[in-house]
């Protein structure tokens, strides 16, 4: 039937929902051509940022060569890869695995043409690099300019994005090294340093909760304080000691920017509940101040530099990482135990 097979008792069963386009795949045989063209060079360019003007603008190409290769590797697969929702574009199933796999093989050839550049004397490659706002608000711009320096051909793609994915991105060799808070050990990856930061009140010096002894968290619910929405990993920290005000919990600011946080509390008005970690510039001028929350059994909010394996890394992600902790070794983070 057109819509549908028919089964032994004469009914219609609809065909699973196909993005095949089998009667154009080619033959097992030629296959192999495939992979040795650019079209697969642009299919892995459109997939990361799944914008066709955005992988040509990367590869320095029209982006109407984009969408020929593209067609011509879907028409060769027999495969619809992409589908457009509204104008954006997403992987199909077919092209999430055929993704997942070609991603490995563009490591494995950014890999050996950075370890031949090495032999050369150039020392170039890529450090594929996910961080949360926090991070990348402090140390981390530091950190690049530095490395930077030091390895001017080495490319540094950077991600901000949330501890969570952070985690996935990690997971799934989308990035080689992770900057995020941590709760527990996450399952497949490699704690490469770790440290606790305490968790507290940002506010104005001149606010009334600046000075005295003890700062505890329903003291600052006396005020209009400011916290993270639930996708930034601190939030998990607080909301338990939040739940214990029940229904006196006053109206509250929430927001998913650390950097939104500390300009609510540069306002004035409001004391942002966060750790140090994004404020250190204000902190540093005296136009902030943090006090940590002295609530009992309140815990630290673990700050760590995540890789799979460090025996993983290739040349230039090896290159940064031992970078990085060497210069974790002289920072001082703001609130760290």
């Amino acid at each position: 039937m057109e819509n549908g097979d028919a089964t032994p008792d004469g009914k219609s069963v609809p065909r699973p929902v196909a993005d095949a386009r089998p009667d154009t795949a080619l033959a097992p045989a030629h296959m192999a051509r495939v992979f040795h063209q650019p079209s697969l060079i642009y299919f892995n360019a459109v997939a990361r940022h799944l914008s066709m003007r955005e992988a040509a603008r990367q590869l320095n190409v029209a982006s109407s060569a984009i969408s020929r290769q593209i067609g011509q590797l879907e028409t060769a697969l027999g495969l619809t890869l992409f589908e457009r929702d509204r104008q954006r574009l997403h992987l199909t199933p077919s092209g999430e695995v055929l993704y997942r796999h070609t991603r490995l093989l563009a490591t494995t050839f950014d890999t050996a043409l950075a370890e031949i550049e090495m032999l050369r004397g150039l020392r170039t490659g890529r450090v594929r690099i996910a961080t949360v706002e926090s991070v990348g608000l402090s140390f981390l711009p530091q950190f690049l300019a530095e490395f930077g320096q030091r390895h001017p051909r080495i490319h540094l793609d950077i991600i901000v994005t949330s501890s969570a994915d952070v985690l996935d991105k990690l997971l799934n060799d989308e990035v080689d090294i992770g900057f995020g808070f941590i709760h527990e050990q996450p399952k497949g990856l490699e704690i490469a340093l770790r440290r606790d930061v305490r968790v507290g009140a940002l506010m104005k010096p001149d606010h009334p909760l600046a000075s005295g002894k003890i700062l505890r968290l329903n003291d600052c619910l006396s005020y209009p304080i400011a916290i993270a929405r639930p996708e930034i990993s601190l939030r998990g920290v607080i909301d338990p000691f939040l739940e214990q005000a029940g229904p006196s919990l006053p109206p509250i600011v929430e927001a998913n920017s650390i950097r939104m946080l500390v300009q609510l509390a540069l306002a004035g008005h409001y004391v942002s509940i966060m750790t140090p970690i994004g404020a250190q510039t204000e902190l540093t001028k005296g136009q902030l101040c943090f006090r940590p929350l002295e609530d009992p059994g309140l815990p630290t909010n673990r700050f760590a530099l995540l890789v799979r394996t460090r025996s993983s890394l290739h040349f230039a992600p090896a290159v940064f990482y031992e970078f990085a902790m060497e210069r974790f070794a002289s920072i001082e983070l703001p609130g760290a135990v």
